[in-house]
């Protein structure tokens, strides 16, 4: 998603950025989970990270904030960025998604999704969408994207046309705010934004089956001028990168028992 302004990323300098309620992993049926880390790399804090995904050995990183956003490339080892491209007219970029050799890519409140050649990083063409983009990830065969409430919604992977939604719940309570998204083996893994919470969900129903609890991954010295956790990208079987917006790390963990 979303900016918080230039007010909340100064009080993040103060307060840990996340202190909002979050989802409640007491539901019954949903799976406790903590992150275990097992290493850490440098991230670039200037990248206001919307979304991430590793392709055929490629870290792509989506960047936001209006007449800031980038597609970048990154090397996923040391997380240096090896090539960038500006979006155009200044709009502001939010989740990604790649699709063979294309890259999808929301804007926030502009309206449209972006179509990438991965070759190039030039822009193809431009897709008119219904409400706001937020997270976006490819499951092989649909696209599946969230807006902000509590849904996720359905799209072509050629043309982005839209195909259906789903309600997401946590328990029988809706659960907004689903922001970066990371599709691994018929589930959705996402970001709840304002938390340090990772949810995993089950396309077919929308239901939450699982809660990540990922409170101080960020360590409390490294948080001045930061903001939320964001950014989640599978690296191999049970192993993931995550990162947040204008951190100065990322993170390879595992999700375990909590």
């Amino acid at each position: 998603m979303a900016l918080l302004g230039t007010a909340l990323v100064a009080l993040a300098a103060c307060a840990p950025a996340g202190a909002g309620t979050g989802p409640d992993a007491a539901a019954p049926g949903v799976v406790r989970l903590r992150v275990e880390v097992l290493a850490e790399q440098p991230h670039d804090r200037t990248a206001f990270t919307q979304g991430l995904e590793l392709a055929d050995g490629v870290l792509y990183e989506g960047t936001g904030l209006s007449g800031r956003s980038q597609l970048r490339e990154l090397d996923p080892a040391t997380g240096a960025v090896r090539r960038a491209a500006d979006l155009p007219d200044g709009a502001f970029g939010e989740g990604i998604a790649v699709v063979g050799p294309r890259i999808w890519q929301l804007t926030w409140q502009d309206g449209y999704a972006l179509e990438w050649d991965r070759a190039t990083l030039t822009v193809l063409r431009r897709v008119p969408i219904d409400g706001e983009g937020w997270g976006l990830c490819f499951d092989g065969t649909r696209l599946v994207r969230s807006d902000g409430t509590a849904r996720l919604r359905f799209h072509d992977p050629e043309t982005f046309t839209e195909l259906g939604e789903v309600p997401v719940t946590l328990g029988d309570q809706p659960l907004p705010e689903i922001n970066e998204l990371e599709c691994v083996d018929g589930r959705v893994w996402a970001n709840v934004w304002r938390t340090e919470r990772i949810v995993a969900i089950d396309p077919a129903t929308g239901r939450v089956t699982a809660v990540v609890d990922a409170a101080g991954l960020l360590p409390a010295q490294a948080r001045a001028g930061t903001d939320v956790l964001n950014g989640i990208a599978v690296l191999g079987p049970g192993e993931y990168l995550l990162t947040g917006k204008l951190w100065p790390a990322a993170y390879r963990v595992r999700f375990v028992p909590d």
